[in-house]
């Protein structure tokens, strides 16, 4: 089979590479890992002057994964070369003969070689090829309120969270979110991590009953989780996987356990170290070009949410009304006392009663399909306008992290070098005691360490900005999404609600006689 080797084989190219082999696999690997791209390898083969039969031999016989070949695998590959250049059929077989001495290939200085290398585009790493359908297929999370339990000294909400990638359903509270955001936010600073919406009822919202802020808390926390589900660093993480899944007696415990104490993403991500070299030069003014245009594009959105919910409220209201309306008819035509005297023997009043009374199953019907347009209002539109703000405010958020934060301890610690170098010129001039000296340099040099790794922090946190900025501008067609959301109901609202003015219609006949209404008063 393709690949297969002995492990005496395995061995020796493990152990006993010559340099030149080294020399080969340093010139033409890629700049981040040890791996070398299928397409690089395939312009050496180009250099080494075998028959294509030859050429085919050694692709057959070499191992590749997603477009790379392992550093292992190269090594056998230069062995094959180096075969097939004696003229020799390259074979994994024939490898087994070759223990003692791996044959050198003639493929030149390994430094000419290094044209051969394909630098990764600096956008290959830095740009996100996202749209919005892959991010919204991630997952789909549903957070569902379940009955209050209530013990002798406790009472608290409980949510059923469901993740539609995981297929499970777990049970969360509140204090469960506050966790599990806090330890998220600690390993992905330099990410959007949505904030959480309050714990508790602010005393300022005393016209909201505590069931509409307990559903606006759900509906919040719904909110959060599916942009954290559906994030592309984080969604994949162990720890939103165990929020997620985890259905043991306590997930705070697991939570802290497991990934308080574990290194942040600088400390993990294998180039964090080498961002400047994938950043372009004017990153600065792109990132507050971008950083205006996503203000004012939230500025708008949050417009648009307030008219959408004023709407969605409107409806509401149209719906208490039509209800009240219908009632006050059904009243008005119950009244079942006898007409007095004084009313004209020809007076149709008697008939109308029993006909309003009637016209409130309608009404009711009417109310009802508005109560309906009101929650397709709210669920549909609102509700997606809120997503997008959630995310727009947590890249808000993370500008701030950005500058408040590692850019600005990076400015304090410099400032603070600048003070110890002052310090150690006049300690140079001053006579001082040897060992204040030298504690003084010890000082020096940690914080030179300090500042360098604050550098490239902060460079790191420019990358990450920079990949988030184009996950906010992937969420951007959500715009259509909302508009069709918008359009739809409002078809689907008038549409239900003009069939029943419709079928209410002809029932008022009796009530107009022969003109049916329609002459003017």
């Amino acid at each position: 089979p393709k690949g297969q080797l002995t492990v005496a084989s395995n061995m020796m190219f493990s152990s006993s590479v010559p340099s030149y082999y080294r020399d080969v696999h340093e010139a033409i690997r890629c700049r981040t890992d040890e791996r070398v791209q299928l397409q690089v390898f395939q312009r050496l083969l180009l250099r080494t002057d075998l028959s294509e039969a030859a050429l085919n031999q050694i692709v057959k016989h070499v191992d590749s994964v997603d477009g790379f070949l392992s550093k292992l695998s190269f090594y056998k590959a230069l062995a094959l070369i180096a075969l097939a250049q004696q003229g020799k059929t390259p074979s994994p077989k024939l490898l087994e003969n070759c223990i003692l001495e791996l044959p050198k290939p003639h493929l030149g200085e390994p430094k000419d070689l290094s044209s051969l290398r394909m630098q990764p585009v600096q956008e290959n790493v830095l740009t996100l090829s996202l749209t919005l359908d892959k991010i919204l297929a991630r997952d789909t999370v549903q957070v569902e309120l379940i009955p209050e339990k209530k013990g002798l000294f406790l009472k608290h909400v409980e949510y059923q969270v469901t993740s539609q990638h995981y297929k499970i359903s777990v049970y969360r509270r509140y204090t469960d979110f506050d966790v599990f955001h806090e330890v998220l936010l600690q390993r992905f600073a330099y990410r959007v991590v949505p904030a959480l919406p309050p714990k508790r009822m602010l005393k300022v919202l005393t016209n909201v009953s505590e069931r509409e802020f307990i559903e606006g808390r759900r509906r919040a926390l719904c909110r959060f989780l599916n942009l954290v589900a559906r994030h592309p660093f984080f969604s994949e993480d162990e720890l939103v996987k165990t929020f997620l899944t985890f259905s043991g007696s306590d997930v705070q415990i697991k939570l802290r356990d497991s990934y308080k104490r574990t290194r942040d993403e600088f400390m993990t991500n294998r180039i964090a170290t080498q961002s400047k070299e994938y950043l372009p030069s004017d990153i600065q003014a792109q990132f507050s070009t971008s950083r205006e245009m996503i203000r004012n594009i939230h500025n708008s959105f949050q417009k648009l949410r307030d008219r959408a919910e004023k709407m969605a409220e409107r409806s509401k209201e149209n719906a208490t009304d039509l209800l009240m309306f219908g009632r006050e008819l059904s009243t008005l035509g119950s009244d079942s006392s006898s007409l007095p005297s004084m009313a004209s023997s020809q007076s149709t009043w008697g008939t109308l009663r029993q006909a309003l009374k009637s016209l409130s199953v309608e009404f009711a019907v009417l109310s009802d399909k508005a109560a309906q347009q009101g929650r397709r209002e709210e669920d549909d539109v609102v509700e997606k306008l809120n997503l997008f703000l959630d995310l727009l405010q947590s890249y808000r958020d993370l500008c701030e992290r950005h500058e408040k934060g590692v850019l600005h301890e990076h400015q304090r610690a410099l400032h603070k070098y600048g003070v110890m170098k002052r310090q150690m010129m006049s300690a140079t001039v001053q006579p001082k005691e040897q060992a204040s000296v030298e504690q003084l340099e010890s000082r020096i040099i940690q914080q030179e360490n300090a500042i360098q790794t604050m550098e490239l922090r902060n460079y790191f946190s420019l990358f990450c900005l920079h990949q988030e900025t184009q996950l906010i501008f992937a969420y951007l067609p959500i715009t259509s999404h909302i508009l069709g959301s918008f359009v739809n109901s409002q078809v689907q609202g008038h549409r239900e609600m003009g069939e029943v003015w419709n079928e209410l219609q002809p029932k008022l006949s009796c009530l107009f006689a022969e003109n049916n209404g329609l002459k003017s008063i």
